[in-house]
Formats: C-alpha cells, sequence, structure tokens
C-alpha cells in the first residue's frame, strides 16, 4: 500500500475544498434544497465576510429582577408538627404586592373579564378558607416542577396554600419537590406519546398508570390471580416551604372494575385498610392527617389494575399549583382524551386557571409561515376544548421562550420562532385568553445565548437552569402581581 504524505493530505483537502466551494455561491441563507430536502451550506457572504450573531444584552432584565422575596418567608405555624390540626395550613404570608412590572399580560376584554374573575376567586379562597385551583400544562420547558414551583411558592405564600398539588401516578422526571417510588410492575400511559390508554381516561395529568393491562371482558374474566403493587410518596427537602408541607392526600382513580384492596401506611405502619370501589367510574380516596404525613405507602391488591390517575398533596385551604409537564409534547392532544373524565376532575379540583405554556417542541419543526399558522390554528382548538371543560376557568398562555439553533457563525433565534410567538398571541385572543410573552420577557431576538453565557440557561440553548427559571419565573409573578393590584385599585 502506497504510504500517504503530509503533501497528499492537503492535496485532498484543496481538492474537496475546490469542489464545493462552488456551491456556497448558489446558496442563500445557510442552506438549499435537493429534491425538497433542505441541506445546510455555508453561503459565499459568510464565507468570505464571516459576521458573528449579535447577542441581545440581558443585562438589566436580569438585573432589575428580584427573586430575594422566595428565600424569606417566616414560618408557617401550619407547617408544625402538632399532632392535631389547627385548620390553619394554608394561611397567607404575603405582603404588599408591586404594581410594576417590565412586562404585560396581553388580553382583549373578554381575556380581561377572565383574569379579573380569576382574581376575585382567588382572594375569596385566601380571605374564605377555601380552596382553587390553578393547572400549569407545559412542554419540557416545565418539567419537574421547572418553573411552576418558584410560581407556586410565590402565589401560595402571597394568597394561601400548601403542597406541590396534583402529581403524577408514575414520575419519571428529576424534580426537587416530592419524593416517588413505585413497584417495577407499573406501567405509565399518557396522551402525549408512548404507550396509551384504550379508555382514554387520564384526567387532568394526561398521565396514568397500571400494574397490569387494560382488558376486554372475556381476558378479563380469566384474570384470577392477585398481583401487588404499590407507590410511595414523600416530601423532599429540597422543595420549596410551602410545597414540602401539606397535611391532605388523595389517591385519584378510575376503571376499578375487580375488587381492589389497599393498606396505606405512613411511615412503615398500617394507617388505613379498604377497597376501591369497582363500578368502573372515576373516584377519590381522601385521607387527612393532623400535620405533614411523612413517607407514604400505598399497597394495591388486584387481579386487575385500577386506573391510577394521580394523587393530590394539599393544605387545608388556599391555591394549588399543579406542575404537568409534558416532555415532547406540543400541547395538541386535549380533543383526544376522554372528555367526561377530565371535566368531572376539574370540577372536582376547583380548577379556576388554566396555564399553557406550549410551542417549544415545534420550533425546529416549522419551515415556513403556513406551518405556524397550522399549529397556531391546532393550538387554539385546544383552548376551545379547555374552555368547554371547564367554562369558569380563565385561561393564560405563556408563549415559547428563545431558543437558538446552529449557523454557521453561531447561535442564533430559530427563524420562525418571532412569528410563531405572534400567532399564538392571536390565538390566545381570538379564544378570550391571556398571553404572556416569555421570548420578548427574555429580550427577544437573540437573548438565549446571553441567557446561556451567564449559566440562567443550558448549553442546549432551550431549557432554563434553577437559577434561569426563578428569574423567568419572577418576571411572569411580577405581570401578575401588577395586574392583580389593578384590579384591587379598580373595585
Amino acid at each position: 500500500m502506497k504510504e500517504l504524505k503530509p503533501v497528499h493530505v492537503l492535496l485532498f483537502t484543496v481538492g474537496v475544498f475546490a469542489l464545493l466551494a462552488p456551491l456556497a455561491w448558489l446558496v442563500e441563507d445557510d442552506s438549499f434544497k435537493v429534491a425538497d430536502i433542505p441541506v445546510r451550506f455555508i453561503s459565499a457572504e459568510q464565507l468570505l465576510h464571516p459576521k458573528k450573531p449579535i447577542k441581545k444584552d440581558i443585562t438589566n432584565i436580569v438585573a432589575l429582577v428580584d427573586t430575594s422575596a422566595i428565600l424569606e418567608e417566616p414560618k408557617d405555624p401550619g407547617k408544625k408538627h402538632s399532632y392535631s390540626s389547627d385548620g390553619r395550613m394554608g394561611a397567607p404570608s404575603g405582603g404588599e404586592l408591586s404594581g410594576e412590572s417590565s412586562t404585560i399580560i396581553h388580553y382583549d376584554e373578554s381575556g380581561k373579564r377572565g383574569l379579573y374573575a380569576f382574581f376575585e376567586k382567588l382572594e375569596a379562597a385566601s380571605n374564605g378558607k377555601k380552596k382553587v385551583r390553578i393547572l400549569h400544562y407545559g412542554d419540557s420547558q416545565i418539567e419537574g416542577d421547572r418553573m411552576t414551583s418558584y410560581i407556586r411558592q410565590r402565589l401560595q405564600s402571597q394568597f394561601g396554600g400548601n403542597g406541590p398539588g396534583m402529581i403524577p401516578a408514575m414520575n419519571v422526571y428529576n424534580t426537587q419537590t416530592f419524593k416517588q417510588t413505585y413497584s417495577e410492575n407499573f406501567t405509565r400511559y399518557t396522551a402525549f406519546g408512548g404507550a396509551k390508554l384504550k379508555s382514554r381516561r387520564y384526567g387532568s395529568m394526561n398521565t396514568a398508570a397500571r400494574f397490569t393491562p387494560e382488558y376486554d371482558s372475556t381476558q378479563m374474566a380469566q384474570m384470577t390471580t392477585i398481583k401487588e403493587a404499590f407507590i410511595e410518596i414523600e416530601p423532599s427537602k429540597s422543595a420549596y416551604e410551602r410545597a414540602k408541607s401539606y397535611n391532605n392526600v388523595k389517591l385519584y382513580y378510575t376503571s376499578c372494575v375487580k375488587p381492589c384492596s389497599i393498606k396505606i401506611y405512613q411511615n412503615g405502619n398500617v394507617i388505613h385498610e379498604d377497597s376501591l370501589i369497582n363500578d368502573g367510574r372515576y373516584h377519590v380516596l381522601p385521607l387527612s392527617f393532623p400535620g405533614n404525613p411523612g413517607k407514604l405507602k400505598y399497597v394495591f391488591s388486584a387481579a386487575v389494575s385500577p386506573t391510577i390517575i394521580g394523587f393530590s398533596l394539599e393544605g387545608d385551604f388556599g391555591v394549588q399549583v399543579d406542575n404537568i409537564g409534558m416532555r415532547g409534547s406540543s400541547g395538541t392532544f386535549f380533543g383526544k382524551i376522554d372528555q367526561p373524565t377530565a371535566a368531572k376532575m376539574y370540577d372536582d379540583l376547583n380548577v379556576e386557571m388554566v396555564i399553557m405554556q406550549f410551542g417549544g417542541n415545534s420550533v425546529p419543526y416549522l419551515k415556513d409561515s403556513s406551518g405556524v399558522r397550522n399549529f397556531a390554528r391546532n393550538f387554539k382548538g385546544q383552548l376551545q376544548t379547555l374552555k368547554k371543560l371547564r367554562p369558569s376557568a380563565s385561561v393564560m398562555v405563556i408563549g415559547p421562550s428563545d431558543m437558538s439553533t446552529s449557523s454557521a457563525n453561531g447561535f442564533v433565534t430559530y427563524r420562525m420562532l418571532p412569528y410563531l410567538v405572534d400567532e399564538m398571541r392571536k390565538a390566545a385572543k381570538d379564544v378570550g385568553a391571556c398571553y404572556w410573552d416569555l421570548y420578548r420577557a427574555m429580550g427577544g431576538y437573540n437573548s438565549m445565548p446571553s441567557w446561556v453565557e451567564k449559566g440562567l440557561a443550558g448549553r442546549d440553548y432551550i431549557h432554563f437552569t434553577p437559577k434561569g427559571a426563578s428569574i423567568a419565573s419572577q418576571l411572569f409573578f411580577d405581570a401578575f402581581a401588577a395586574e392583580f393590584v389593578k384590579w384591587k385599585q379598580g373595585n
């Protein structure tokens, strides 16, 4: 074999460059198409006059955000292990809210009426020792309680409330808010990807778990062997103060069609033995405690599994904020779930606000304006479905964050992202929903590289770090609080 010398490598490299260089004069922007397939390639302009993208300066945006209030909350008497309930777990401790905010919530008259009606319910819950609930649906930007945990802590401190609210039957994301383990025979089902329930009875969480498959009537008659499965839940020491304390725990289930016995252990001791109602319908098994119950273990025994659709960990009153992160989802499946089960659960939970934080998962795949409009049209349909499920609830849309893609000259904002933000805001307005613009709150075009540079977002140029999530969430809370103050001044 002929030995290659450095000069051969050099000549080969120059030859490849000479062959490919003319293509640069055929490229516009940074790609061209071969049989409708986009191929990324450097353009002549980028080759001859390379320009570095101009990063948005976010110094003032970040410097003006105060996240210290969340660390200074005084201890709540309700969080003590008193062994006798004083009915006060959930008492607010917040002070006066500021009417100033660097961002605004967008709405028309219909959206404003919905938002102000929610403020009225929020204040009534706080003053009247009642409960009101916010569902925070979103994609991976909120998974593991990212953003929601901060927003929940601020809202519960101000208006009352304890506990993380609804948690999934099987949690698969890293979270600082609670701990959960489960037996290996449980299978996770979701409405947005992976294994799906034939019954589509997911309830509000859009996830569920079973320790046997769903059977038809013939198969079910043959199932006689009893199987055992468990789910264990306990507070997390790393959670925010409000989330780590709760004294009401509820198990939500449906599709229980065979006898199912249950034993509940508190810190290793049996405290409750029961049977789930096996009429196939939606039910709730509530338990109350004088203080934080610590570790709870639910042990199920049945030949055919019921469908476990979640647990709720709550205080006695105040606002509950449920984190419902759905990795990989664009939030366009709500019309496909079982509507009666979802509506019944929304009513039981007293859902009065639904936050929809989506769009990010679609951004990399949107190539032109028609694709953006199709997504926005589909998303608008989801908002309309939610309004039918719970007509009294206000709907708040949080748009996608800035997201970067690599280009020949560095990381830049995805080309269709600004247009998507505008179209989602229009969709929200069309159905009487409110809209908060996370993209522009961050600084807008090419702001994400600056968030990454300051350690506020990860190297994927998509997701916030914990510190970045706190700042983004505080920006949202400021806008929310400013609207609340405006509403109070108008009353």
